[in-house]
């Protein structure tokens, strides 16, 4: 029972990360379910991780989209393009010592989340949209930034939400509230890919992958509700928390990595 509990309080967590900022499933999962639920393989860990993490991707994704926060011709071709990129990514990281791909992890979620914290000329275009007109426009930098952000997401081992989500900015100019929901197209096909390769291995815990993913939809459902709270409340609230969550988990993986 206590067990049971454990996974499904995991699970909301990682819910609520993925549904209120579209990123950190990855980075919390596999901590909470070695360290929390006490899985003894890391490598099952891994797996099972992917499988929740794409299923409350997926859930969050279907809210985001209720809630018509989706532009969905950007994400899928941003996902598109950066699933190609990760296949090339994840090889050059094997190649690369694992506490210095560490150390360059964290040093990446801080300059990133330091250059979002600069005052913005905009909201951003909540209009944005990939038609015939801006295609020539919004094609290249789509394929280009998601290409490069599937390869980063490739080459750390993560799921990417961290990147994906100011990629997706970058590349369109659209609001964070919509860069979030967006993202989570592209966290569920990367878990998907992942979780796909680490299930024929026989490397997922089924029961403990179920209660994961229901302590995630309940999580979700909180985390979009407030995500939706602080975008209406002020255009820079959601953006102050996004970028302290990036930075505080870059702070971390440095301190692990040098404590490594």
């Amino acid at each position: 029972m206590l067990h049971a509990l454990l996974s499904i309080g995991s699970g909301s967590l990682v819910g609520f990360t993925l549904g209120l900022i579209g990123g950190g499933g990855s980075i919390l999962a596999v901590p909470l379910l070695v360290y929390v639920v006490g899985v003894p393989s890391p490598h099952v860990a891994i797996g099972t991780s992917a499988i929740a993490v794409a299923a409350s991707a997926a859930v969050n994704l279907f809210g985001h989209t209720r809630a018509g926060t989706v532009k969905w011709r950007c994400a899928l071709v941003f996902a598109l393009s950066g699933i190609a990129g990760a296949a090339g990514g994840a090889q050059l990281g094997k190649m690369v010592d694992g506490g210095r791909l560490l150390m360059l992890f964290g040093v990446l979620m801080v300059v990133i989340g330091l250059a979002m914290l600069r005052p913005r000329q905009s909201g951003g275009n909540p209009d944005v949209a990939l038609t015939r007109e801006s295609m020539p426009k919004l094609l290249p930098l789509l394929l280009g930034i998601g290409f490069a952000v599937g390869a980063l997401s490739g080459f750390f081992g993560i799921g990417g939400g961290f990147l994906i989500v100011p990629g997706l900015m970058g590349a369109t100019a659209m609001p964070l509230i919509n860069a979030i929901g967006s993202s989570l197209v592209s966290v569920t096909a990367f878990g998907a890919t992942t979780a796909a390769s680490y299930a024929l291995s026989g490397l997922v815990d089924w029961p403990l992958a179920l209660q994961f993913i229901a302590g995630g939809a309940l999580g979700g459902f909180i985390g979009i509700k407030l995500a939706h709270h602080l975008a209406g409340r002020s255009k820079h609230m959601l953006t102050l928390t996004f970028s302290a969550m990036v930075i505080a988990v870059g702070l971390y993986v440095i301190v692990r990595s040098l404590l490594a």
